[in-house]
């Protein structure tokens, strides 16, 4: 008989056996299934996130809108700036403060007030020595000042540096041109009280008075004046004269609203405004088929605070000769809530009634003018206490705290479980791995079992 072999053919191309197992991506996979369960919570804390970042540009517009309706609300704001033109700027220019009354002056500016000032005869330089002695300097009626030369400043350098260290009231310099270099003293105050003399000189320098200090004489409103400077204030009140020339013929001075402070002040209301609720529309539209919505759109806090803007823009108090509202003043609001400013008419109101216009916005008396209504109104809006939009954030906050410790515990047992995946896979990748010498050490005793059996015995003959 011929011989039979017995033995085991097992395929372990797929379980591992003969190379055994990639245990670190055999786990990153169990870890990457496990992590599927996790993003409903990622889901919902990005929902979160996305919500409060919304409702944070939200608060941050509110913000910008409360500033521009309290520039609105200043009674010494843009509203009530004024300018003062000049019917001859080369004789006199004006500018005004908040406060100014509105009206016409007349004003003639007969002479200018001058600064004093003195100089030297020509030295060669800057640094050529001259005679010590002394000389006494005066400014006004002050005090004289007796002025030592001796060989530490006896230099027109030296000198004009000692006189600007003591605090004389005079300014000195070293003048150079084609002739030499001269030393020259301005007084530090101009006008009469300013005005410099020197006297009592015992130096080598020779002093000429170049500039007797002395008052301006104006007549403002038929009133003469003198003053020590070409910059006028307190003559009218809040507005500051600048005396550029002189002239006999009067200068007309009108003193009237700024059209354009104005104008600006009320247009970056509507910009601020318009910025806003441009925002909170965008958080209600409704996109069909998108896949995702604005993480607002069903948020009722934004829904009051939509409301409330839109009451408040349209607020209106009585009278005021038919200025009582934004409408009246050219403001309109558009289909879509925004508003939008007619120039022509609100220019022209600000041009022939700006006390009426900026009681429209801050009459205190009986009803509230609109800025002091609607300040009002956004300070409840931005109260962080009570605040809609801010009661409604610190929910979306202590909800995104939960879902993150959610999170946070999930990650936890997951780098717990990923351990413990670590250690059994160890364990079954090092059982494959002595599978193959088990199986050959089988095999063997099986090889010699099958040879045992199919052997044939010997015979005897008699």
């Amino acid at each position: 008989m011929g011989s039979m072999g017995f033995g085991l053919n097992l395929d372990t191309t797929g379980l591992g056996l003969n190379q055994g197992l990639n245990v670190q991506q055999t786990v990153n996979t169990l870890v990457a299934a496990a992590k599927e369960t996790e993003q409903p919570l990622v889901d919902e804390q990005n929902t979160y996130a996305s919500q409060e970042s919304a409702i944070k540009n939200i608060n941050s517009l509110i913000g910008s809108l409360e500033t521009s309706v309290q520039a609105l609300q200043d009674p010494l704001g843009g509203l009530a700036a004024t300018t003062a033109n000049s019917s001859n700027t080369n004789v006199l220019t004006a500018t005004t403060t908040a406060g100014a009354a509105t009206g016409s002056h007349t004003v003639v500016v007969n002479s200018l007030a001058t600064t004093s000032s003195y100089d030297t005869a020509a030295l060669a330089s800057g640094s050529t020595t001259f005679a010590t002695g002394q000389f006494t300097l005066q400014a006004g009626s002050g005090s004289p000042v007796t002025i030592t030369v001796d060989s530490t400043n006896d230099t027109l350098d030296t000198l004009a540096s000692y006189i600007n260290s003591q605090n004389y009231g005079v300014s000195a310099s070293v003048i150079t041109d084609a002739s030499g270099s001269r030393l020259a003293l301005v007084s530090s105050a101009s006008g009469a009280p300013g005005d410099l003399t020197i006297s009592g000189n015992t130096t080598g320098l020779t002093f000429n008075k170049t500039e007797t200090g002395s008052n301006s004489s104006i007549t403002v409103d038929g009133v003469p004046l003198n003053t020590t400077s070409n910059t006028v204030t307190g003559v009218i009140p809040s507005v500051t004269l600048q005396l550029t020339g002189t002239s006999a013929n009067p200068v007309a001075l009108t003193v009237g609203s700024d059209t354009q402070q104005g104008s600006t002040a009320i247009n970056n209301f509507v910009s601020a405004y318009n910025s806003l609720i441009q925002a909170v529309n965008a958080q209600f539209t409704y996109t069909q088929g998108a896949s995702s919505q604005p993480p607002l759109i069903s948020d009722v806090a934004l829904t009051q605070v939509q409301q409330r803007l839109y009451s408040d823009v349209n607020y209106a108090i009585s009278g005021n000769n038919g200025i009582n509202s934004l409408a009246s003043l050219g403001i309109t609001m558009q289909s879509d809530g925004t508003l939008q400013v007619d120039s022509s008419k609100l220019n022209a109101a600000l041009s022939s009634d700006p006390g009426s216009v900026q009681n429209v916005f801050q009459q205190s008396s009986g009803a509230n003018g609109f800025a002091i209504n609607f300040g009002n109104d956004l300070m409840s809006l931005t109260n962080p206490a009570t605040g809609p939009l801010y009661i409604d954030l610190q929910g979306i906050q202590q909800n995104e705290r939960f879902i993150q410790n959610d999170i946070n515990e999930f990650q936890t047992r997951l780098a717990q479980q990923q351990q413990l995946w670590l250690k059994e896979y160890a364990q079954v990748n090092s059982t494959l791995q002595t599978l193959p010498l088990m199986l050959q050490q089988i095999e063997g005793q099986l090889g010699t079992l099958g040879s045992s059996s199919t052997s044939t015995p010997s015979s005897t003959g008699s």
